[in-house]
């Protein structure tokens, strides 16, 4: 048995019926490299095998009674691998923009409680015989680097398979603790809460004076040179309160072009990734007329795991506020503001303290925060008041090497992450073998037309490159220029990118030809 920390039972609390707090990964894989060759089956019991490296797959929530206190993780006595990996087809031409739809419709349904909180789908069906697989898990599990860990418990660095996990010698206590004893427990645990809470309350005291003079700080006063305030941000189409429905868009460029723009210009990959999404969003808003005059406010999440020592809890992520310039014109004065946004961002960030989140979250009281959750949600009260920020930016490093699942070899990974109530959109970034694979998770009730994003962001970024005096991006693999190719961008010989139209126009055209074919034939009937 193991307690839940604060943060973890926090994204349980959070979840409604429109708000789903798990996290997703998109794959593809070329099976060409299976010994034997490729089967469903083959590859189920290949996941199977490796469950005992890693009890996460394998335990189940209990709930303390009255929500006294946050849950437990138990061993699931009932696990059944049937349940967890699944099988599932896409239809003709078996492209990205059909897996991406798969995606959307699996990550708008919400994960079962009463079992462990995974899901994985093994899609066939795509063009070349390539397969793809669709995997979430509950934040309440992972966060980004823990998300990544798992992936070297069930990914193999060559075709050949590794052995089979070991389980473990000791045999894994499956008893559910009675009521009575999870409430005895949480009884305790409260009772130490007014000493746990006035020491924070003056640790916290003295960061947040702190983060005020890091604000006055001189050298901070340029206007992007602070992190954005949470209420700050301006509202756009995107920001009101959500449904269930979700959508999902992909795309790539490739992380040496990030580079290549990150030593021009003296900034960093994040800089540069930022400037990207900040120059793709302008271009959105400018599509839709309605570009604000102040930034965007983006929330991104930061890995906090090697600051903090705290075996507690498989999340270990604080957050930073940060300004997005779509107002600037010039792209290399915004990529100069995000650059000098997120320096002071980070000052303000460490002199708060990288575990004032985990801290306070201890400190969740269950029954309030469901509740209120659930009243926010239900009232749509995101539609009622100031975005608390716009969207959420994340960038998640990934493997360098070539990853086998079942001999299959890994092409292209995309990941998800939650869109929140408030923020209808959520960009993750994964970078995979010089590739930067981008996961656009939206929904599709505020933000419609998601591919018009996807299909922004090369454009973006050929536009930074363009004025820093470099050459258009190169895409280093297949995949990336597939998954540009499949968010409305041709790749020419030079591996430029060249925008081309839009899924509306191409209907529009096709629906004229046809009325040109009818007309003809009409004309050849008389």
């Amino acid at each position: 048995m193991e307690r839940l920390s604060g943060l973890d039972a926090s994204f349980l609390y959070l979840e409604t019926p429109s708000l789903h707090m798990h996290v997703a990964l998109t794959l593809t894989f070329d099976p060409s490299t299976v010994p034997g060759g490729y089967s469903f089956d083959r590859m189920k019991q290949s996941i199977e095998a490796r469950l005992p490296a890693a009890p996460v797959f394998r335990r189940r929530l209990v709930e303390v009674p009255f929500r006294l206190g946050h849950p437990v993780w138990v061993d699931d006595a009932d696990f059944d691998i049937d349940y967890h990996v699944r099988l599932a087809a896409v239809p003709e031409p078996g492209g990205l923009r059909q897996l991406a739809d798969l995606a959307g419709d699996i990550t708008g349904r919400p994960l079962d409680r009463a079992r462990p909180l995974w899901e994985m789908w093994i899609v066939e069906g795509l063009a070349g015989d390539h397969i793809g697989f669709i995997a979430k898990m509950h934040h309440s599990t992972v966060d980004g680097v823990s998300g990544a860990a798992l992936l070297a418990v069930l990914f193999d660095l060559s075709p050949e398979p590794a052995p089979d996990a070991v389980p473990p010698e000791q045999p894994v206590d499956q008893r559910v603790p009675s009521g009575l004893e999870l409430m005895s427990q949480a009884m305790v645990a409260r009772s130490l809460r007014p000493i746990d809470m006035t020491r924070d309350l003056v640790r916290t005291g003295r960061r947040v004076l702190n983060v005020r003079r890091v604000r006055l700080d001189p050298r901070n006063r340029a206007p992007h040179a602070k992190a954005a305030l949470p209420l700050s941000a301006p509202r756009t189409s995107f920001n009101g309160a959500l449904t269930w429905r979700r959508s999902v868009a992909l795309t790539a460029i490739g992380l040496d072009d990030v580079k290549r723009l990150k030593n021009a210009t003296g900034t960093t990959v994040n800089d540069v990734v930022l400037a990207v999404c900040t120059g793709a969003l302008r271009n959105f808003l400018l599509e839709g007329d309605e570009l604000p005059g102040k930034p965007l406010v983006a929330v991104v999440p930061v890995s906090v795991r090697s600051e903090v020592d705290d075996p507690r809890g498989s999340n270990q992520v604080s957050t930073m506020f940060v300004q997005l310039p779509v107002e600037v014109d010039d792209p290399l004065d915004r990529l100069q503001a995000i650059h000098d946004g997120t320096l002071g961002a980070k000052e303000e960030h460490e002199a708060l303290g990288p575990d004032t989140l985990i801290t306070w979250a201890e400190h969740a009281t269950p029954n309030f925060f469901v509740n209120a959750a659930r009243l926010y949600s239900r009232m749509r009260l995101a539609d009622r008041h100031r975005p608390i920020a716009n969207l959420v930016i994340s960038n998640v490093p990934g493997p360098d090497v070539p990853l086998y699942l079942a001999g299959a070899e890994l092409e292209s990974g995309f990941p998800l992450g939650p869109v929140m109530d408030g923020m209808g959109v959520n960009i993750t970034i994964m970078s995979y073998r010089g590739t930067l694979y981008w996961g656009i998770h939206a929904s599709p009730d505020t933000i419609p037309k998601i591919w018009n994003l996807t299909a922004a962001i090369p454009l973006a970024l050929d536009e930074l490159l363009g004025a820093a005096g470099e050459s258009p991006a190169a895409y280093r693999s297949e995949a990336a220029a597939a998954a540009v190719r499949a968010s409305g961008i041709e790749i020419d010989r030079t591996g430029a990118g060249t925008e081309i139209e839009m899924e509306e126009t191409e209907t529009e055209e096709t629906e004229m030809e046809e009325t040109e074919m009818e007309e003809t034939e009409m004309e050849e009937q008389s």
